[in-house]
């Protein structure tokens, strides 16, 4: 196991700035403990032109990096290898240290659990709103599950071009709109404005399902008054979805591979959000 050390503790932080409200020491503490692994979590706070330098100081007992906003594109910058989702959208949110620095972007994985999870698995219209790095990973994600228009809304239409590239790359019809003009009817949504905005766009008709990747649940969710809560996706369900392909990586150098006693892990970690308050259990 990647996570198995002759050495004792691993550590691992997540990385980010501002830091202080992240979740993913609970979340993956409670991996942890359920794997038996002797982990120390923490947080750093790392500004944006400081990882690699964090990276390149670290000692052999560290073993991996969640890395979160501002840091996802220095992240891939600085990773000897990356895999196709962190190559398509240019940013990484896991690095898993060693000889060679790998990184992977399991927010794409996380979007797609989330929304499977609500019972969506395909669409073919939707929406993004805001075109910052966890709006290309919503892009990739609605392209693997078969999208094939996408209206985004965003304050600055200049900030949309990596979208409208990305979705040509990718086969989709991307279509870029202001914040004041009303989405159109769509199969489901991604709103990635971050907490501080205040303007949010309306929809000609609610979605099917709306992922609001601001961690405030559906009761608190920007949205609540124009869509209905049973088709609000809490966005704590995207970031314990990124973070047990996150725990499989550190574990077994492998997203796509199955941890030992994988349902107790995220029972763990869906637990520990509970305790937090991010998350009723089921």
């Amino acid at each position: 196991m990647a996570g198995a050390s002759p050495t004792g503790t691993r550590r691992l932080a997540v990385l980010g700035s501002p830091i202080e409200h992240s979740l993913s020491p609970a979340l993956h503490g409670a991996a942890a403990r359920t794997l038996g692994l002797d982990w120390d979590y923490g947080r750093r706070r790392i500004e944006r032109d400081g990882l690699a330098d964090f990276v390149d100081g670290l000692d052999a007992s560290w073993l991996g990096l969640s890395v979160t906003a501002p840091l996802k594109e220095a992240a891939a910058a600085r990773a000897d290898e990356v895999d196709r989702h962190a190559e398509l959208t240019g940013a990484a949110n896991t690095l898993l240290l060693g000889e060679r620095v790998r990184g992977w972007n399991t927010d794409v994985g996380g979007i797609i659990r989330a929304f499977a999870d609500a019972g969506l698995t395909s669409v073919t219209d939707v929406a993004i709103v805001g075109a910052g790095a966890t709006a290309l990973s919503s892009l990739v994600a609605f392209a693997q599950l078969g999208a094939e228009h996408v209206a985004v809304a965003l304050r600055d239409r200049s900030r949309g071009e990596r979208l409208v590239a990305l979705g040509e790359q990718l086969g989709l019809s991307v279509t870029l709109q202001g914040l004041d003009e009303a989405l159109p009817a769509v199969d489901a949504a991604v709103s990635t404005l971050p907490a501080a905005a205040t303007v949010v766009p309306a929809f000609t008709h609610p979605p099917t399902r709306l992922l609001d990747a601001d961690y405030a649940g559906p009761a608190g969710s920007r949205y609540a008054a124009t869509v209905p809560r049973d088709r609000l996706v809490d966005g704590r369900e995207m970031l314990l979805g990124q973070a047990v392909l996150q725990v499989r990586i550190f574990v077994l150098g492998d997203p796509a591979a199955t941890l030992p006693q994988e349902a107790e892990v995220v029972a763990a970690m869906r637990g520990a959000l509970a305790a937090s308050g991010s998350l009723e259990e089921s």
